[in-house]
């Protein structure tokens, strides 16, 4: 009976472990972006999604209306990659990453910041899927806000 616990709690480890490799190789992935976004590296932020991917706003307008937009991923790539003074700086807080198979989402907290000026706040949510080459976002949806923006401090620039 020792011996089927001991496999059991064994196995239970190797799988865990084994989640905790994909979350890591997966926040790698998000990571880039962010990391693309701070350096003008457009080639960075492509190798991060599939071709093609949805990109979407999803906001409140002035009026109070919910809206969402459909965003342009060759637009973004092209401000991205578009030498600029400024440095465009999007921490990231509270990843939140679920794995089934080869699909995996991940949510996050978010600040942006045109150097070091507070611009917007909001989430972040990523769908990605493991390929041959890895994971790769086939889908962002994004919350954009200027108000309830609740940044911890140590994330602030």
């Amino acid at each position: 009976m020792k011996k089927i616990v001991f496999i059991l709690c064994c196995g239970f480890s190797l799988t865990i472990l084994g989640q905790q490799d994909e979350k890591a190789e997966i926040m790698k992935v998000i990571n880039g972006v962010f990391e693309a976004m701070r350096t003008n590296d457009s080639t960075l932020l492509k190798q991060s999604f599939v071709e093609n991917p949805n990109t979407f706003t999803a906001f409140v307008n002035q009026e109070g209306e919910s809206k969402l937009t459909t965003g342009d991923f060759q637009k973004f790539i092209d401000a991205v990659g578009q030498p600029k003074e400024q440095v465009w700086n999007e921490p990231i807080w509270n990843e939140k990453v679920e794995i089934d198979g080869n699909l995996a989402s991940v949510w996050v907290d978010y600040a942006f910041y045109i150097d070091d000026q507070f611009s917007h706040c909001g989430v972040d949510a990523f769908h990605l899927i493991k390929q041959e080459n890895g994971w790769k976002i086939f889908h962002l949806v994004d919350t954009r806000r200027r108000t309830d923006c609740e940044v911890p401090d140590d994330i602030k620039p």
